[in-house]
């Protein structure tokens, strides 16, 4: 194995008797990572159970009470590695009780096994599981199609459960999704590829496994050092803490948050005091400053133009743990972020969802075990967080029982939670459900002269030809008219952001596909406006126009660059302000994608 070859955390989900066990045991035993005596122990635990060949589920069913009812309860870890690649598995229950062990099994994975039996298809946890997938951030996900010798090796059946979840796909927020035909019982494409589906021309799923790129998963654009221990030995003073996100080097100036004092990174030392030129997540360091500050275990450090949101109050998605107990509004907890623990208060419950239907139910008054909904909390100190969509590590958290001290509920920050309404929403007397065609945003950010108005203007005459309803809502027309007074300060833009977001959610709401063509330079405020949609249960699909800016100013159809370059333009995205790249767009377009018509076809494909 090559000397740091990179990690990949995977997690298995599915319906229970799939085949998630034994796919791991297949992986294991194909890939030689089966020691000779646990080997051994298996043949002879196979053979008392009365099987007539190797059972390779018990690889990771290892628990007795496992394996006395032949299901996986407990979330099993398996650690294997091959020349190219080092893996661990966590293989999670299938049955509906143990969406709890799921959800924690899955969240901190890199990619998602979603086992699928070929002679069932899409069952009900299946699309459970590939929910609670996209909802925990996982990036890459591949549906195996297993038990394809119990349908006769058929392509065409493969098809069918493949057109099925891409339908089903649609609703989730997933920008990789891979399928696999395979039997994990006979060995067929799992490590080797199988001789009895010479229809199928991908690869083996160990050849996926190895080959699926994740280091751009990282986020490496957002420093965040969550300090989780104050190191002093004689004149030695450091901060030490896991990154989680961005790039921290020696020179750099950082601010300490919630206090928001300033220094400048002296120096950057590794395990056994390795100084480091750089370091990145999830690399584990101590940092020293240049300055003698109050810094302690709880606290921050980022970049002074780069800070997380410090508040209160906070809105989220939680998965209730507790067995004993439940998530009513007005309890009181703990909660332990990061590095940071406080008490919270639950203001307010706004819905639970059905995972299997993704309906909202927002008359419900609590949330039981297994059960995942939206909540508002208002915690006793400041709260130094990301929204999860953003960091997994700066935006997650769990929820602890003051009195048992059990672990209650896991949970993501979706957004900084909104001050107590005093105007109250009219409810329409005509459904989403009512109207003719199915509404959507198409969210296209990038540079100036990137590309975004061409494209989108072909976009919708392509849509609208097809019959479906659009409206550009163009970057430079808003300016015009609802948006003339504002001008281009990083407020005025985060406010042009949120009103053109607004409109495009009314749009989609009424079942028109609301075409943005917007710059939006900051992450934060498009992932705002990706927020209110997924409150409201509309589709937002960010495009990344990602044409370089060498490009866009080569074109410069309105002199922009030039001017900004003189001097003229202050704060101009690209020359002197910054932008902030996507970290997961639904799809990326690059000058090279064959032109406008065919990267259109691309976006309309998007809404399919």
């Amino acid at each position: 194995m090559e000397s740091g070859a990179q990690l990949l955390r995977l997690a298995t989900a599915g319906s229970v008797d799939d085949g998630k066990s034994t796919l791991i045991g297949r992986l294991l035993h194909d890939s030689k990572a089966i020691l000779a005596d646990q080997l051994e122990s298996l043949e002879r635990v196979s053979r008392a159970r009365g099987g007539d060949r190797l059972d390779l589920a018990l690889l990771t069913d290892g628990l007795r009470a496992e394996r006395e009812q032949g299901i996986t309860i407990d979330v099993a870890h398996r650690f294997f590695a091959t020349p190219r690649r080092r893996f661990v598995i966590a293989d999670t229950p299938g049955h509906v009780q143990y969406t709890r062990n799921m959800v924690t099994g899955a969240s901190t994975a890199d990619l998602a096994l979603v086992v699928v039996d070929a002679r069932r298809g899409l069952l009900e946890q299946s699309r459970r599981h590939a929910f609670l997938s996209s909802l925990l951030g996982i990036p890459h996900l591949v549906v195996c199609v297993n038990k394809m010798d119990l349908v006769d090796w058929s392509a065409e059946r493969f098809a069918e459960v493949r057109a099925e979840f891409e339908r089903f796909a649609t609703r989730l927020e997933i920008a990789d999704v891979a399928f696999v035909p395979m039997s994990a019982l006979h060995g067929d494409n799992v490590v080797q590829r199988g001789a009895r589906m010479p229809w199928y021309e991908g690869a083996p799923l160990l050849h996926h496994l190895e080959e699926v790129h994740i280091a751009s998963d990282r986020n490496l654009i957002d420093p965040r050092l969550p300090v989780q221990y104050v190191v002093r030995h004689g004149d030695f003073r450091g901060y030490a803490g896991t990154v989680a996100g961005g790039v921290f080097r020696p020179g750099d100036d950082v601010v300490v948050l919630p206090s928001g004092v300033t220094s400048t990174v002296a120096a950057i030392h590794g395990p056994g005091g390795t100084p480091l030129a750089v370091a990145f997540p999830p690399q584990a360091v101590t940092v020293r400053l240049a300055d003698d500050l109050d810094v302690r275990r709880g606290d921050t450090l980022c970049k002074p133009g780069n800070r997380p949101r410090v508040g209160r109050d906070v809105e989220a998605m939680v998965c209730w743990l507790g067995d004993r107990s439940s998530l009513v509004p007005g309890a009181r907890l703990v909660l332990q972020h990061s590095t940071q623990l406080t008490r919270a208060t639950v203001h307010g419950l706004r819905y639970r969802l059905d995972v299997t239907t993704l309906h909202r139910d927002e008359a419900a008054e609590s949330l039981s075990l297994n059960e995942i909904g939206r909540v508002s909390l208002h915690t006793h100190t400041p709260l130094v967080h990301d929204t999860y969509r953003t960091n997994r590590a700066t935006g997650s958290f769990i929820l602890v029982d003051e009195t048992t001290h059990e672990t209650v509920a896991a949970g993501m920050v979706l957004a900084p939670a909104e001050a107590a309404p005093t105007v109250v929403r009219h409810r329409p007397a005509v459904g989403r459900e009512d109207r003719a065609t199915r509404g959507a945003t198409v969210w296209l950010t990038g540079l100036s002269a990137a590309g975004k108005s061409t494209l989108a203007v072909e976009v919708e005459r392509q849509l609208v030809a097809a019959g479906r309803p659009a409206y550009l809502l163009d970057g430079d027309n808003v300016r015009l008219g609802l948006n003339a007074d504002l001008g281009f300060s990083a407020e005025d833009r985060a406010e042009n952001v949120r009103r053109v977001g607004e409109v495009a959610r009314l749009f989609a709401d009424s079942g028109t596909v609301a075409l943005v063509a917007l710059i939006s330079p900051y992450r934060e405020d498009r992932d705002r406006v990706r927020a209110a949609h997924e409150e409201a249960g509309l589709p937002f699909l960010e495009v990344f126009v990602d044409t370089p800016v060498e490009v866009c100013e080569a074109r410069d159809p309105k002199g922009l660059y030039e001017r900004a370059r003189r001097g003229e333009l202050r704060g101009f995205t690209g020359v002197d302000a910054p932008y902030e790249p996507p970290l997961r767009p639904e799809l990326v377009l690059r000058p090279d994608g064959g032109g406008v018509a065919a990267s259109a076809a691309r976006v309309v494909g998007l809404l399919a």
